[in-house]
């Protein structure tokens, strides 16, 4: 629940959001956005909540003061307890419930001058929260937003009549943050737009849909909505398909283009950093070979050391209980965090970054490889995709996931529909017959699939690392979207002692390398 100015009408609010929580909760948490104390007389209803004579029913947490006059009534707060069941959130920060939903929050009005007053914040405060915001998502994902932002103060550029009253550091913390709902009030007015899409930029690749809500005065005459409920999945643990999902009734995003006046610096704002996607550079973008700087700032190859990459067989890190069998160019071993008991990859002996630099006869052993786990997957039933993500690892890894046979039309539309919600564009290629089918150079990621086409893209920049697993884990395909992140599917030893066990027995009628 979230609800509008309350200005010391306690027990109309207690007793409504009662109702409320008796018909249609339970609710989890009440937030209250824009003035919650009146003035002396009226926060005398407060008295009967702090001794006990009446309760406050859901968990409640208030904004600070967004007046001079308020502040008294936030001094010497014992964890920001007012009264059982009452809490201050406090200037600014991000509060996590239980569930998971993460609610960014800022308190008072935007500083007029230098003074860092108890009821008005500073940029400081909202790069904070911004701040806050990005560190706090889950690491093995594309930042998706938080669920909700609450500010008493309006953003500025929501419309035009109420700019004058607005703060562009809101503005700003909406479009870097990118709330599910953001919620308002200090206007004394319920507004509630259609949603907006927030660009892309480099916290994210998605486009992600903001709801703002302006809530009135509780007690208001004009019985303008003053109290909002509503029911949300974490940003974290929902399909990405429900979060870029667009619908017809959108407008345009109100902080596109925003001049923001000198309250944020461009090189502050990921808006001036978006994704460029094109592979061809040009323009300003191309490189000046005459130019010594230009060539000093180009990146150079990294040179690794083969005794501590994780997949060279030489190395001394490398997991020896997850090899299945070993060729002569290449071994096979079974996936660190595998998605099914079947879920294996094909990795080169010495190293080698990717697929496009093999030579003619390790490509000829790696084909063997592959023919003969297509072979075994026939053989129970099943057709296998093999992929390569040549961006962000440094020794070449093709993963095998294997499918039942009724599932292989489905393989490519699902590549094509997280292509789509991730905005990448892939090509399709003929079956590989070589290193040459490959680009020879910058990275790639591809799939092969069950009917010997290939996907392929090169459109890299910030490319979702566990792309593959996504679409395998798909509601259409394996349906364990908890599955995405192989970190979360680690295994004991001894399981992954068995799982390898199991496949080599199985493979055993299949496996070239013991010939």
């Amino acid at each position: 629940l979230v609800a509008g100015d309350v200005r010391g009408r306690f027990k109309q609010l207690f007793q409504r959001v009662e109702q409320v929580n008796k018909k249609a909760g339970p609710f989890e948490i009440l937030c209250c956005v824009g003035d919650f104390f009146g003035d002396d007389k009226q926060n005398e209803e407060l008295i009967a909540y702090r001794n006990g004579f009446k309760h406050i029913t859901v968990p409640t947490y208030i904004l600070g003061p967004n007046r001079k006059e308020h502040a008294k009534y936030f001094t010497d707060l014992a964890d920001g307890e007012i009264c059982t069941n009452l809490t201050y959130l406090g200037r600014r920060g991000v509060y996590t419930l239980s569930t998971g939903v993460k609610i960014a929050y800022l308190s008072g009005f935007e500083a007029t001058g230098t003074g860092n007053l108890e009821h008005e914040f500073t940029k400081d405060d909202v790069v904070a929260v911004k701040n806050s915001c990005l560190v706090s998502k889950n690491c093995s994902t594309e930042y998706r937003g938080v669920d909700v932002l609450l500010t008493s103060q309006w953003p500025y550029g929501m419309q035009a009549k109420e700019n004058a009253n607005s703060s562009k550091l809101v503005s700003f913390l909406c479009r870097e943050i990118k709330p599910r709902y953001h919620f308002c009030a200090i206007n004394g007015t319920h507004y509630e737009c259609p949603p907006f899409r927030m660009p892309k930029d480099e916290t994210t690749q998605f486009e992600l849909c903001t709801r703002f809500i302006s809530l009135a005065e509780v007690g208001n005459v004009e019985k303008a909505k003053y109290i909002y409920a509503l029911s949300l999945k974490p940003v974290d643990k929902s399909r990405l398909l429900d979060l870029v999902q667009k619908t017809t009734n959108e407008i345009p995003c109100p902080f596109i283009g925003l001049d923001l006046g000198g309250a944020v610096s461009k090189n502050e704002s990921s808006e001036s950093r978006q994704y460029f996607y094109d592979m061809e550079s040009g323009g300003d973008r191309k490189r000046r070979h005459g130019d010594k700087r230009m060539r000093d700032k180009r990146p150079r190859i990294p040179q690794i050391d083969q005794e501590k990459c994780w997949f060279c067989l030489s190395s001394p890190d490398v997991e020896k209980h997850l090899i299945i069998t070993i060729g002569e160019h290449f071994y096979l071993a079974l996936a660190k965090g595998p998605i099914n008991k079947h879920h294996v990859m094909i990795l080169s002996t010495k190293h080698v970054p990717c697929a496009a630099q093999l030579s003619s006869e390790d490509w000829e052993e790696l084909e063997k490889f592959k023919a003969a786990l297509k072979k075994f997957f026939k053989s129970i039933g099943q057709v296998v995709c093999f992929t390569e993500r040549h961006y962000k690892s440094v020794h070449l890894q093709i993963n095998v996931l294997a499918f039942e046979e009724g599932y292989a039309w489905k393989i490519k539309h699902s590549f094509e529909d997280k292509a789509e919600e991730f905005n990448l564009e892939f090509e399709t290629l003929p079956a590989l017959d070589s290193a040459k089918s490959l680009p020879e150079t910058g990275p790639y990621f591809l799939a092969e699939l069950p009917d010997d086409s290939t996907l392929i893209t090169r459109q890299m920049k910030h490319f979702p690392i566990h792309f593959a697993r996504d679409v395998f884990c798909s509601e259409n395909l394996l349906n364990c979207d908890e599955k995405v992140n192989w970190k979360e599917c680690l295994l004991e030893k001894d399981e992954e002692g068995a799982y390898v066990e199991d496949f080599r027995k199985a493979f055993a009628p299949f496996d070239f390398t013991d010939d």
